[in-house]
């Protein structure tokens, strides 16, 4: 009997790890590339955004006190928020992600700039760096350790998020889980919950690394 564990509906069964292969590859395909798409996407938004709060302060408090009001919108509702804008599709999923990733990425780069010593702004100055020059030079090197832990926490948050995207039929790993809570197929259930934490795991790893080889002076200070 190959298919015991199908027929008995266990919680763990090769059998649908055999039989489901491409479409669980599918969805976990899905649900990195929404995940990926949607980090780039809040990274290249928050990132000027963040200077723009730095250089003015009333935008500041605006921006952060609107990320922080959006936050605390349910997934669910700010989804079907989208929806007469966006439609039916994976652009509903990103711009939800990114509108909840401002929040912490913001707050990141904001932390990250203000904590850079101003004596190295000042020698900095000294040694004639401009205003530019000053701030991908100086501020943002060592504003990184600071940016990378949002970015790490955005990221972990988007993995998960992304699954409430199966509302509108663009889940990934969602879609999986959705469907097999409402069949109560519990292998599905127990596979795709898995895989989101393992791939969540792996990218928090990955940025994890990037950090290591971003700031290398960090390497020797802890040694």
């Amino acid at each position: 009997m190959t298919q015991g564990c199908l027929i008995r509906n266990d919680w763990i069964c090769g059998e649908y790890l055999r039989t489901r292969k491409t479409e669980i590859l599918d969805s976990l395909g899905q649900h990195a590339l929404i995940t990926l798409v949607s980090v780039v996407l809040a990274i290249l938004v928050s990132v000027p955004l963040a200077v723009l709060c730095r250089t003015w302060k009333p935008l500041e408090q605006f921006v952060l006190g609107a990320s922080t009001i959006i936050y605390t919108v349910p997934s669910l509702a700010l989804f079907s928020l989208l929806l007469p804008f966006t439609g039916l599709s994976a652009r509903t999923v990103v711009v939800g992600l990114v509108l909840y990733s401002l929040t912490i990425l913001v707050r990141a780069v904001v932390a990250g700039l203000n904590a850079v010593p101003e004596q190295v702004v000042d020698a900095a100055r000294g040694m004639g760096f401009g205003s530019w020059r000053l701030l991908w030079r100086v501020r943002f090197p060592l504003a990184l350790p600071s940016i990378m832990a949002g970015l790490r926490v955005a990221a972990v948050s988007t993995v998960a998020l992304t699954t409430v995207g199966a509302v509108v039929g663009y889940g990934g790993l969602g879609d999986l889980i959705y469907n097999g809570l409402r069949t109560v197929f519990k292998a599905q259930v127990l596979t795709a919950s898995v895989l989101c934490v393992l791939l969540a795991l792996a990218l928090d790893v990955l940025l994890l690394g990037v950090q290591r080889l971003a700031t290398p002076w960090r390497r020797g200070r802890s040694a």
